[in-house]
């Protein structure tokens, strides 16, 4: 879309696709609805349900009148399952006690000797595509979901935008008489329209569910979430210490389930509950992690190799599964200097403590339902993570987002930082954005390659799973083995169910269903495979797999090293890529690379997955590069001028303007107190943020890049009364230095430089506040006054980007 100018006041942001898909939607529309006066089928293949007709008779005259309310068709099966999907967030197959690791998981471990265990599933490798197939059944960039809805660009299959033609299996079931919820992280909703004034009809509630509690971005503070309640934003309690966002969503999804029985027992419920535990930033009270203190001072080289033994003695992995080797640009623990140690140590035991802390909360959710006599015809699906371990803390990371902004560093100056705000007693706090070396999520995709981001090792899809349902799903100490994936979960709840997907919901024709129902293995563990095809793509990281077989390629991105896969991107042909090939029948682990022996086989998968990229409009291969050659594509808001009154709060960051990455001038008409004090306007967190606020008179500007680095200027006092503030910034290109300079009332009043700029975005979820800042405070000058609300008045703040 041309820029252009246009000026409002907290106008309708328009996701760039929008108008084509109103278009396209009204066309489908017409194609699925049946001309009027034309009956619609009964039989489910058209959602909703046409209504049941009256029984009485409607005479003319009342007397003669007979009224009769029509029965209630029943449209399920007797005794209809409750279904909760449970989805864990950045957790690898070696992490659980359960599968093998060394992290104590009591509820994964507890449900695992109730029901069965999958070591054959697998997820898409990252974030939103997950929860896109999880919930649509359809593959991720059939659904516009090839990447995070932060990073979606302008092709078909990476908007961003999940199509109302791919209806989600909690729109399928409200359909039929479930009640629907979901809580916690959503990740599905186009970046620009999570603001208070929408558009909402991208919004979870949008696609079935009638209650959502959660954070609708890819990750939040625990301490301080940004949070939504259906339509609204919500805060959490203030200053509380008890507070953590994982238990705050059980305490949630049991007074729903309260309501739900109260006023509608007799209906069962669909519920998704997807906290944010593990994403980074990975905060935990400190007693959780002291649990595993000094568990993992051998390092994670040495934690691979225990945990593979215990996976060979537990079964969990064929005997002559084979230990893939460390990556040869990912550091050993031997090459870690002794100083370090330490630092390298708390953030595993932090990740550890987050790990077990989370599965605690899932077997809360859990005893709740069983407390309430729910749990035994409960459908459970335990998904343990999303995609393999995340690799984004890259050394070691004080500040997750310094990897995704592409910010050089060395673990010295991050905790040479650390020391200014508490030392590692401030990891896992709401001081830092914490998350682990890149070599423990390693660790923790045992015995497999890779890691979160990487589609062509299972060390980035390989998930467990476990399945429970007391009463219809016998354990039998014996592991699922098969090939399934994500996809896979909505068809199997549609077959328990006995429900075929319709062709039409909402007015909307529906694309066919990509995933194969799983609910054949629920009997028998050595079940032919009944899923054939499956293919993966992520970042140009992709594969295929067909009928045993597995052919793939890392392509350019290496996730544990962002700086250093900058040039591989830059100068990489998707069509150079030197691919391997695999025989999962006897290399569950991927250690062994056929292509050289068997190169026909290798070519017909490569074709196979070239044609079956083309029908999942997959192309360009490697989509999810773009915005690493192309920062300036990134999605954003479509204005460049913006008028903001006091109350303006709770506006996402990668909706608001780019004041912290763009040349911009803040112009702020207000009037001051005596010592004025609080925020007038910040965007950001404590990892990351810019903030402009008045202390005891003086007006400061802190840039807080990333905790590494911090920049300020501060005025003189400013007397009593109305003032007009401008803050003009400077910054040449992405990623730059920014000059800024101050003026109160016409006249320089302060200036700085800031050496380099966020070339992306400061944080995932945190906001743009005017007046306060709400969540994560930006500047560790007023952490403990929180949200430091302005006590002054502001008339308005305009904000003109300048680029």
């Amino acid at each position: 879309m041309p820029r252009s100018l246009k000026s409002g006041r907290l106008q309708l942001l328009k996701h760039p696709l929008r108008p084509v898909t109103l278009s396209l939607a009204l066309s489908l529309a017409a194609l699925a609805l049946p001309a009027y006066g034309q009956s619609v089928p009964t039989d489910g293949s058209v959602l909703p349900f046409p209504a049941e007709p009256m029984k009485g008779a409607a005479k003319p005259r009342l007397q003669d009148s007979t009224m009769e309310w029509p029965t209630a068709p029943q449209r399920l099966p007797e005794n209809a399952p409750n279904i909760l999907i449970v989805l864990l967030d950045d957790v690898g197959f070696g992490i659980s006690e359960a599968f093998g690791g060394e992290v104590r998981t009591p509820t994964l471990t507890r449900l695992a000797g109730e029901g069965i265990s999958f070591t054959g599933f697998n997820t898409t490798s990252i974030c939103s595509p997950t929860r896109a197939s999880l919930l649509t059944g359809r593959n991720h960039t059939r659904v516009g979901s090839g990447t995070i809805a932060e990073r979606a660009v302008a092709f078909d299959g990476y908007t961003g935008v999940i199509p109302k033609t791919a209806a989600t299996v909690a729109e399928v079931l409200k359909n039929y008489g479930y009640h629907t919820s979901a809580f916690g992280k959503w990740h599905n909703t186009p970046a620009t329209e999570t603001t208070a004034i929408g558009p909402k009809d991208r919004w979870p509630n949008a696609y079935g569910f009638e209650h959502f509690y959660g954070f609708l971005g890819g990750e939040t503070s625990q301490w301080e979430p940004r949070l939504t309640e259906n339509y609204d934003a919500v805060e959490p309690p203030h200053d509380d210490p008890k507070y953590h966002l994982t238990e705050d969503m059980v305490d949630k999804a049991l007074k729903w389930l309260d309501d739900s029985r109260a006023f509608d027992p007799d209906k069962p419920f669909m519920m998704y509950w997807a906290p944010g535990g593990v994403h980074g930033p990975h905060h935990i009270f400190p007693e959780w992690a002291d649990k595993y203190k000094g568990k993992f001072a051998g390092g994670w080289d040495a934690y691979r190799e225990r945990t593979y033994k215990r996976q060979l003695e537990k079964g969990i992995i064929p005997a002559d599964t084979k230990l893939t080797e460390r990556d040869p640009t990912m550091a050993s623990w031997d090459s870690i200097p002794e100083a370090q140690r330490p630092f390298q140590e708390r953030l595993m035991e932090l990740f550890a403590g987050f790990v077990e802390h989370t599965d605690t909360q899932v077997g809360r959710l859990i005893d709740g339902m069983e407390q309430r006599g729910l749990k035994d015809n409960t459908l459970i699906f335990y998904i343990f993570g999303d995609n393999g371990s995340s690799s984004e803390g890259q050394q070691g990371s004080i500040s997750e987002l310094l990897a995704q902004n592409n910010i050089a560093n060395t673990v010295d100056q991050q905790i040479a930082a650390l020391e200014k705000i508490g030392g590692l007693s401030a990891l896992g706090t709401g001081r830092t954005d914490n998350m682990y070396h890149a070599g423990w999520a390693w660790a923790g995709g045992t015995p497999f390659k890779g890691t979160k981001l990487m589609a062509s090792y299972f060390g980035g899809t390989r998930n467990p799973m476990v399945v429970s349902w007391p009463g219809r799903i016998k354990h039998d100490g014996k592991v699922r083995e098969q090939f399934h994936h994500v996809v896979d979960i909505a068809p199997t709840i549609y077959d328990i169910l006995k429900i075929k997907p319709p062709t039409a919901v909402n007015g909307y024709e529906q694309m066919p269903i990509d995933g194969t129902s799983l609910a054949y293995t629920f009997g028998d563990a050595d079940a032919q495979p009944q899923k054939k095809e499956q293919f993966f793509d992520n970042n140009g990281s992709r594969g295929l797999y067909l009928d045993g077989w597995f052919a793939g390629t890392a392509g350019p991105f290496i996730p544990w090293d962002t700086p250093g896969s900058a040039k591989r991107v830059a100068n990489w042909d998707s069509a150079k890529d030197q691919w391997q090939l695999y025989d999962l029948r006897t290399d569950f682990s991927q250690a062994t690379d056929l292509a050289t022996q068997n190169p026909q086989k290798l070519e017909e998968m490569k074709k196979r997955f070239l044609g079956v990229a083309e029908e999942n409009k997959d192309f360009p291969i490697g989509a999810g590069n773009w915005l690493r050659l192309h920062p300036e594509d990134r999605i954003k808001s479509e204005y460049d001028k913006w008028t903001f009154s006091q109350t303006t709060r709770r506006m996402p960051e990668f909706a608001a303007p780019g004041v912290g990455r763009e040349s911009n001038s803040v112009k702020i008409d207000a009037e001051f107190g005596e010592n004025a004090n609080g925020v007038l306007y910040a965007v950001g967190g404590a990892a990351g943020g810019l903030s402009v606020y008045m202390e005891d008179g003086r007006l400061v500007y802190e840039y807080n890049m990333m905790i590494i680095e911090n920049y300020q200027a501060r005025t003189e006092k400013i007397p009593a009364g109305k003032h007009q503030i401008e803050i003009v910034t400077s910054i040449p290109k992405p990623a730059g230095p920014a000059e800024v300079v101050i003026t109160v009332d016409g006249k320089e009043a302060a200036r700085t430089t800031v050496a380099r700029t966020v070339a992306a975005a400061f944080t995932a979820t945190e906001s743009f506040d005017v007046g306060a800042d709400l969540g994560s405070p930006v500047s560790q000058a007023y952490f403990d006054k929180r949200p430091f609300e302005f006590d002054g008045k502001i008339g308005e703040v305009k904000v003109e980007l300048s680029n």
